[in-house]
């Protein structure tokens, strides 16, 4: 096994690489740093090293940072030769209910569903669950009211999907003061995501890749491609 105590930054971009092409999920930057006894910006740095190189020398794998995370894709551009060796299909679309459910998620998160269904005038179960099996949202706590309903959060899945590393990078909406805004806001939600679509579909063609190659579990996360195509009008 080799010293970790005397790491140069080469060995140490090649021990990142080693453990997430192994993971193939996020791995916290904390965690890796621990591992190899770093400091966590010594991470950070390798990894945008690692991110800049990939691209640079277009290798087949790019490096993404997700929040606290970092993990190993293929590059979108080989996704078309990916899906023809594995002899692929492209994944079916979301429908236009759950894209609004994940936008209302994506902007006001955490929300109960409650708050959802009350933005949106229909039962909205099924959709939430949907997202959920798509591991696009998850539970994240419950609120502290009566009957301590579920909270629902966007996932690191959402983030790859859309190609962000944080919700910071959502576009802003305009301010909202209450329901009847909320419901325009959520529009305005709608638009903003889609004006994301070609990065959306670059990013969504990469897990899925990733997925295939077994480098990943992004199949589902391409599962939002084809949805972003359709602007919801409610």
């Amino acid at each position: 096994m080799m010293s970790l105590e005397h790491m140069d930054s080469h060995e140490v971009e090649s021990a990142i690489e080693a453990i997430l092409f192994v993971s193939g999920e996020p791995v916290k930057i904390s965690r890796i740093a621990d591992v190899l006894g770093v400091a966590e910006q010594v991470v950070e740095m390798a990894g945008d090293r690692l991110r800049d190189n990939y691209s640079f020398v277009r290798r087949g794998i790019r490096l993404v940072r997700l929040e606290d995370t970092l993990q190993l894709c293929s590059s979108p551009e080989y996704a078309d030769y990916i899906r023809k060796a594995l002899e692929t299909r492209k994944p079916p679309q979301l429908s236009q209910p759950a894209l609004e459910v994940l936008s209302i998620i994506a902007y006001f998160g955490p929300v109960t569903k409650a708050y959802i269904e009350q933005i949106r005038g229909v039962d909205s179960s099924y959709t939430v669950g949907l997202l959920q099996e798509r591991e696009l949202v998850e539970p994240c706590g419950r609120l502290a009211a009566p009957g301590r309903p579920m909270l629902f959060r966007t996932t690191h899945v959402f983030l790859r999907t859309f190609g962000m590393e944080s919700l910071k990078e959502l576009p802003d909406l305009p301010h909202v003061d209450g329901s009847d805004d909320e419901k325009e806001g959520i529009q305005s939600a709608i638009i903003e995501l889609k004006a994301r679509e070609a990065e959306v579909a670059e990013v969504a063609e990469s897990a899925e890749a990733a997925k295939l190659a077994g480098i990943s579990k992004e199949a589902e996360t391409a599962e939002t491609t084809e949805a972003t195509e359709t602007v919801m009008e409610q």
